[in-house]
This record gives structure tokens, C-alpha cells and sequence, in this order.
């Protein structure tokens, strides 16, 4: 796996470059050594974050719960865990350059 996307004994560690406020939510592909995600919400009162939740939470088909910010919560750039071991980072930017 990339370098974006490390396992670990809870899960996955996802590194994570957010660009809150964007026109729509989607997977932007890779930035650097992170994933990029735009956000439709803005980075106000943690909508931003409750939004990256979802979008990763949908895409590799696991609950909310199982998703959160664990760096960065405050910044662009995040340390996201998807505690689920057979989630598939892949999937997040399968047809992404």
C-alpha cells in the first residue's frame, strides 16, 4: 500500500490533506504523500471532519463509528483511523491519476 495508507493492529492510518469549503465532496486523488479530499463543508465547528468521516466512511462501506480524526483535527492535514482491518484503502481512489 501507498505510503497514505498504513495498517496497523486497530485498523488503517490514513494520511489525509483536506480542502474544506470546496464545491462538492469527492476524493481528489494523491497530494504528496496523502490523499486529498475536497470538502463541500466548511471548516467551521468540526463540519468539515464530521464530513471526511462520512465521505471515508461511505466509500470503503463501513460504519461512521468506525471512522475518526486522530491528528489534525484542526488543520489541513489529518491522521485518520478506519478501524476495520479488511477495509480496503484502494478503494478510495480506484479511477483516481
Amino acid at each position: 500500500m501507498s505510503a497514505w495508507a498504513r495498517r496497523t493492529a486497530q485498523g488503517w492510518l490514513l494520511s489525509i490533506h483536506a480542502q474544506p469549503g470546496a464545491k462538492r465532496s469527492e476524493v481528489a486523488g494523491l497530494y504528496g504523500e496523502a490523499l486529498k479530499l475536497r470538502l463541500a463543508a466548511p471548516a467551521v465547528e468540526g463540519r468539515a471532519n464530521e464530513a471526511l468521516v462520512e465521505i471515508i466512511a461511505d466509500a470503503l462501506g463501513v460504519p461512521r463509528s468506525g471512522v475518526r480524526v486522530v491528528k489534525g483535527a484542526s488543520g489541513r492535514r489529518k491522521t485518520v483511523l478506519v478501524a476495520a482491518p479488511q477495509a480496503d484503502p484502494a478503494r478510495l481512489i480506484a479511477g483516481k491519476p
